[in-house]
């Protein structure tokens, strides 16, 4: 039986006035301030408690008084949930010699069960209590920010990440296509959560909801019943694109939508932070394909029109080595221009960037052995094919900075998706479109620099 939204709110209220109750039995009939030691105080009592109201009184304790806290006072919670609530090493180590004394089935998982962080039975238990699961994800976007500011928090990260993973799984999601009558509220949060290319004002939004070749779509999890979790903005076209300036532009003249032969992805946006690192895109991806070819059978080409958000970044440090493979003297000069006002028009430029992207694309390659570029990394593991390398695509103040205006074209080919998915996952190989390995055979820039200016490769 599927839960409507009257069921859903007739059902958060019910837990709420439980919880309202449990918290009087508690003794606190409303949040209070309390302090870091408190809060970890009221943690350790929620992990020995047994009653079900009483418990959902005490998370919803903890929750509302955490998000109270100033920054400084979460992170010193989240350090304090990260060395007091971790595996019992006793217990760990005498199940680790009862298993190696004799192997076993059921030893495995008594071994397995003693190795799980309490942790992630508290993380369990704040779940429990009303809006729960949202809070949760609030509070891992504060472990990131404190990870990165060089906390030793990784233990916990695994532990959100680990259970996260469970709970956001793609069978409890449903893909919703938002549109004008979308509730003002969802449309809010697009407007606020979109990554890729701004949403200045609600006629901005209208345009890329509304005409009958454009489409937006997104995936929910009944936790979170008005909070997106990712989102695809597609437009329906006759052409793969080469820029994006002509799918955004305001004056345009839509074309009926049962003309289209071609669906752009053109912004993929995670809309929770602190579910990073918890893939959806491949499912959401692969699921507006089928819905936009039940409704369009004349759709063909599932293509994308992709940032290179790191592109830029890696030219600059291939700049500042003298001893760069890639660069010669050529090449710097003409990337010298870049430092100028108004070199974003010029050919030359754009003629240097193409065998340099397939460089970046095919070649450069993070600390970790992966394709450096998160967007193609993205993109290739889902099984897509780097289609097209496009220089002066994104001029915007964004696009110029990141990548000096390129974007590229990933192509979605159902039937070569699967074989892409496992040559990349299994050997980090790239699928390229032809045009584009003739190029990395040309090893010298000075070659690899014949090629079109625009957007032909």
């Amino acid at each position: 039986m599927t839960e409507t939204p009257t069921q859903l709110s007739y059902l958060s209220g019910l837990l709420q006035s439980v919880a309202d109750r449990g918290r009087a039995w508690v003794g606190m009939r409303k949040p209070e301030p309390v302090g870091v030691e408190a809060l970890l105080s009221f943690s350790q009592r929620l992990l020995k408690g047994r009653g079900e109201a009483s418990g959902e009184a005490t998370a919803a304790i903890i929750l509302d008084a955490y998000s109270a806290f100033g920054a400084a006072e979460k992170r010193a919670f989240l350090v304090g949930v990260a060395e007091r609530f971790g595996p019992d090493l006793e217990a760990l180590a005498a199940a680790a010699r009862a298993f190696l004394d004799a192997p076993g089935p059921e030893r495995a998982a008594d071994l397995a069960d003693a190795a799980e962080p309490v942790r992630q039975e508290l993380i369990r238990r704040l779940n429990h209590a009303p809006g729960g699961t949202l809070a949760l994800v609030r509070m891992r976007e504060d472990l990131t920010d404190a990870l990165g500011e060089g906390a030793p928090l990784e233990s916990l990260d695994r532990d959100f990440r680990h259970l996260f993973t469970s709970w956001f799984n793609r069978g409890f999601l449903t893909l919703r296509r938002i549109d004008w009558t979308t509730p003002a509220n969802i449309l809010e949060k697009i407007i606020r959560y979109e990554a890729v290319h701004a949403i200045d004002d609600w006629a901005e939004l209208r345009r890329r909801l509304d005409p009958p070749d454009r489409r937006l779509y997104a995936f929910f999890h009944p936790a979170l019943r008005d909070e997106p979790l990712i989102f695809v903005e597609v437009a329906l076209t006759t052409a793969i694109p080469d820029a994006i300036r002509p799918l955004l532009a305001g004056e345009r003249a839509p074309i009926a939508a049962g003309m289209a032969t071609t669906a752009v992805f053109y912004s993929i946006s995670n809309a929770q932070r602190g579910l990073g690192g918890v893939s959806f895109g491949h499912f959401l991806i692969k699921q507006v394909v089928e819905d936009l070819k039940r409704e369009w059978p004349r759709l063909q080409t599932f293509v994308t029109l992709s940032p290179a958000p790191g592109f830029a970044a890696w030219l600059k440090r291939e700049r500042g080595d003298e001893g760069s493979a890639v660069l010669d003297a050529e090449a710097r000069r003409v990337l010298a221009l870049t430092d100028e006002p108004g070199w974003t028009g010029r050919e030359e430029v754009a003629r240097a960037l193409i065998p340099l992207a397939v460089q970046y694309f095919l070649k450069a390659r993070d600390k970790a052995g992966r394709a450096l570029d998160p967007v193609a990394r993205f993109h290739l593991g889902n099984g897509a094919r780097l289609e097209r390398l496009n220089p002066q695509a994104d001029l915007s103040d964004k696009g110029v900075k990141q990548s000096l205006g390129l974007m590229v074209n990933y192509l979605y080919d159902l039937d070569h998706i699967e074989a892409n998915h496992e040559a990349f996952a299994n050997r980090g190989e790239i699928a390229a479109a032809p045009a584009i390995k003739r190029l990395l055979a040309a090893v010298r820039p000075e070659a690899a620099r014949k090629a079109p200016p625009k957007g032909a490769v």
